[in-house]
């Protein structure tokens, strides 16, 4: 009630066209944040969750009860500022995907070679050409850098001057069933689906700091249904992968484990969870009701905890052979920790005794989110504000869904157009 009166203060007058609405779907939960765009950035002005059902393991199992959970989650943050959702930015992980790096070449057009927002635009349009198998798409095209005449290492060449401006760029692509059925979810639950954004990416605009992003990171987000592993470096997405394994195993463990019903295990996890055993109190102690005795049960956090710690430790050690895989010698710096399961006290210090690395839990500051279960959405907002200002996407306002039609049918004419450029 405190969260909802605080939003319903903030949201006297809200213009849609200063909105931006983030939904991140999980396998546990179903997240939309609201956030106003401002000249200093994004206030977030309203939340709404549902119990997300449908999902399993990260993925889309069935339409009709995930569009159920999407529309719960927007009913519950519209009642609670008062305004009407009419489009939502969606996060998008999964295993298929994978990141290609590719150069998008243009001649500048303007007589007085002026570099401007169109030749930027067509130079991302060009780094799109892919070669594609049937089954993948196209989620997002995020640029590198910049090169003028030769010149590398620019960020945004508007205003300079030169003959050719190439783009070096990371193409996103992911499975076409994936994608269509995440499409088909949001459309169905009566709200437009503004754009596609990777979420690895939307995470680390939020949870890492300029200098871990360019030394280089490991951003490790805990979902309950899945783990995405990113690797940044040099201020780039160089690898990312998901591994379906989550929060929702170490669940299962302690149902198991204390005979007792899925929804109090969870809540167990939550309240009295501690992820060593041996820093877990014998002195706090709860009552598990026992299926099949008609009975309860007295345990204290350690007997939770000596459930916790292997499955956990399982997880976290997952990560590190993935992190070896993708990087053999680990030169990361560090690893930063997100994602609802990161909350439970000991996780950093476990995670430090796997990884032999240093370890910082990532919590979004501010109002109503300050959980790491909310970083995605929460950066979902401060990715799409970002893309609103950045080279490359002036035509879009934000990253924007692409029709896959579009990118089979006009790979030809773009290739041509950008040829007869040079001749």
């Amino acid at each position: 009630k405190t969260q909802k009166r605080f939003f319903a203060r903030r949201c006297v007058a809200l213009n849609s066209s200063d909105m931006i609405v983030s939904l991140d779907i999980g396998t546990s939960q179903v997240r939309v944040i609201m956030g106003e765009c401002t000249p200093q950035g994004v206030n977030i002005v309203g939340v709404g969750s549902a119990p997300s059902d449908g999902v399993h393991k990260g993925k889309i199992v069935h339409i009709d009860q995930t569009v159920g959970a999407i529309r719960a989650a927007i009913n519950h943050a519209e009642q609670m500022v008062g305004f009407q959702i009419q489009e939502v930015y969606c996060g998008i992980s999964d295993p298929t995907i994978q990141l290609q790096t590719n150069r998008g070449i243009v001649a500048v057009s303007r007589e007085d070679r002026e570099i401007t927002h169109e030749d930027i635009d067509r130079a991302m349009q060009a780094a799109r050409i892919i070669p594609l198998p049937p089954e993948r798409d196209i989620i997002d095209t995020v640029p590198r850098q910049y090169i003028v005449d030769g010149l590398e290492g620019i960020h945004d060449p508007r205003g300079m001057i030169g003959v050719r401006l190439e783009v070096e760029a990371t193409v996103v692509t992911g499975s076409k069933t994936t994608i269509h059925n995440l499409m088909r979810s949001v459309e169905r639950a009566d709200v437009k689906l503004a754009g596609l954004v990777l979420t690895s990416l939307a995470s680390g605009k939020l949870a890492l700091l300029k200098d871990e992003q360019n030394l280089g990171v490991v951003l490790v987000d805990i979902g309950a249904g899945a783990t995405t592993v990113s690797l940044f470096s040099q201020g780039d997405l160089c690898a990312t992968t998901t591994l379906e394994i989550g929060g929702e195993y170490v669940t299962n463990d302690i149902t198991i484990a204390m005979k007792t019903q899925v929804e109090l295990a969870e809540k167990l996890k939550r309240k009295y969870g501690h992820a060593i055993e041996s820093l877990a109190s014998p002195d706090v102690t709860f009552q598990v009701y026992r299926i099949g005795t008609n009975s309860e049960k007295t345990y204290n956090q350690q007997d939770l905890a000596s459930v916790i710690e292997p499955r956990m430790q399982e997880i976290l050690e997952y990560v590190h052979h993935e992190v070896l895989r993708m990087l053999p010698a680990d030169s990361a710096v560090g690893y930063v920790l997100t994602g609802g399961v990161v909350a439970m006290p000991g996780m950093q210090q476990l995670a430090q005794e796997v990884f032999q690395k240093p370890v910082r839990i990532a919590v979004p500051d501010f109002v109503g989110v300050r959980e790491p279960g909310y970083t995605s959405g929460v950066g979902l907002l401060h990715y799409v504000y970002a893309q609103r200002n950045t080279p490359g996407n002036a035509q879009h306002k934000s990253v924007r869904v692409r029709k896959t039609a579009s990118i089979g049918t006009n790979v030809w004419k773009k290739m041509k157009t950008w040829v007869n450029e040079f001749i």
